[in-house]
């Protein structure tokens, strides 16, 4: 998808020595990537607690 955007140059150009990205379309792609990455990381710690799991952990980590 081809979108014009009007971004700091500074905020570009600092995020592609921190990201050794070569683009600024790259730059994006991976910021993007893990916006989602976080959110999702988010929405499963919001389950912490709840769900039951009837798990024998000795009887997995033996299997290992």
């Amino acid at each position: 998808m081809r979108t014009t955007l009007d971004l700091p140059d500074r905020l570009v150009q600092d995020a592609m020595k921190a990201s050794h990205q070569k683009t600024k379309t790259a730059v994006i792609i991976a910021a993007l990537h893990d916006l989602v990455r976080k959110a999702r990381l988010q929405e499963l710690r919001n389950f912490k607690g709840q769900v039951e799991l009837d798990v024998d952990l000795a009887a997995l980590r033996k299997r290992a």
